[in-house]
């Protein structure tokens, strides 16, 4: 694969050998986000967890202390004063049968967050199989099924993240913008890995952070010293 003259240049300035603290793992990300956009940051956990178990899912959502810098566009399946409340908390989309069949036949996919009442799901359980697949379904344990319909919306637009580990026992989250600065972005990668930390498993055995990955958009990635997160 050809990598632009950018990112070879950023490459060249980091040591792949090396276990970076997280400061100098942030700061270094920031360095190297040379694009004309301002790029995301992300972090990428390997867990030392087997995903096919139920006992060893990792998973939750959680406010990074300064959002992630992206404008979130929030749906809300709801009725009567719960879908009044959604759009005064600032919800870009709320309803019910209609929002069903906007998305189901005019393939309406205007928005980035799927929030829904308890007596919603039944509803929005018919549209699993293209909410699933987007990342898009609601989920209790992401606090996107919710009668507090309100605070689900305004920490969405705050900067809600949710983790969940993929089929590789990976774990790949946003951290914010490069704008952001390594100060800022430190600020939610401590908020994230604090939480995917308390989120270990009983059931995981052995080294539960297997290696730790912060990388900008267009950037090569940094490698994170993970024991001394566990420390």
């Amino acid at each position: 694969m050809h990598k632009g003259k950018k990112y070879v240049d950023s490459a060249k300035t980091i040591d792949r050998s090396r276990l970076y603290d997280p400061a100098d793992a942030l700061s270094t990300v920031v360095s190297t986000a040379k694009a004309k956009f301002d790029e995301t940051v992300e972090l990428h956990v390997k867990l030392g967890v087997d995903s096919r178990h139920a006992d060893q899912q990792v998973r939750g959502a959680i406010v990074l202390p300064h959002g992630t810098g992206k404008s979130v566009r929030v749906a809300v399946f709801a009725k009567g004063p719960k879908a009044d409340e959604a759009l005064a908390a600032g919800a870009d989309v709320v309803g019910a049968e209609d929002l069903m069949e906007r998305i189901q036949k005019e393939n309406f996919f205007e928005f980035d967050v799927v929030i829904a009442t308890p007596d919603m799901m039944g509803l929005v359980g018919r549209l699993g199989r293209v909410l699933g697949p987007k990342g898009l379904m609601p989920n209790p344990k992401a606090g996107t099924v919710s009668m507090d319909v309100a605070k689900a919306v305004q920490e969405s637009k705050a900067g809600k993240i949710e983790y969940r580990l993929d089929k590789t026992n990976i774990i790949h989250c946003p951290i914010g913008k490069a704008s952001f600065g390594a100060e800022k972005l430190q600020d939610n990668f401590d908020a994230l890995m604090g939480a995917i930390i308390k989120a270990k498993p009983a059931a995981a055995k052995g080294q539960y952070i297997r290696s730790c990955v912060v990388a900008s958009t267009m950037g090569p990635g940094v490698k994170v010293n993970a024991a001394k997160l566990m420390a």
